[in-house]
């Protein structure tokens, strides 16, 4: 019930080399100025108790970068209000496309990757979020994505 991304649309596997830039499954640091974390785009399905996720990369502050990244392990994380951050993804269904979409990131307790709030907007994503998706819609995000071009 859901599709993630493997790093940020700005990470390139160069990076990989570099001292001030590294790739994690949850975290990245780009040239040791562009900070990443892992989240998840929550979408109720509509008459189903079932969730769809998309797993998406979000840019973050370096100030809210360090403090997501020192409240890691520690419990009761979840407590910290939410900090903002422009969504890295993008989500070829979506045809207006997904990059720099704002964000609200809820961090969730430990071990659970943090919660994606897409500002309330009039972009699909934003509405799916809001108002949900059919089953039907969810066969059709997994045909795109399994079976592209078809």
């Amino acid at each position: 019930m859901g599709y993630s991304a493997t790093a940020p649309d700005v990470w390139k596997e160069k990076y990989g080399k570099r001292r001030d830039s590294m790739l994690s499954e949850d975290q990245c640091v780009v040239k040791g100025r562009h900070f990443f974390v892992k989240g998840m785009i929550e979408i109720p399905v509509i008459g189903t108790p079932d969730i769809f996720s998309w797993g998406v990369w979000v840019s973050l502050s370096e100030p809210n970068f360090t403090r997501t990244i020192d409240l890691w392990t520690t419990p009761g994380r979840e407590s910290e209000p939410p900090c903002f951050g422009w969504l890295t993804t993008d989500l070829a269904l979506y045809p207006v496309g997904t990059l720099n979409l704002k964000t609200n990131v809820h961090t969730r307790p430990v071990g659970e990757r943090p919660a994606v709030e897409l500002e309330p907007t009039d972009h699909p994503l934003a509405v799916e979020q809001r108002t949900g998706i059919t089953p039907e819609r969810v066969r059709e995000i997994a045909e795109a994505v399994l079976h592209p071009g078809a």
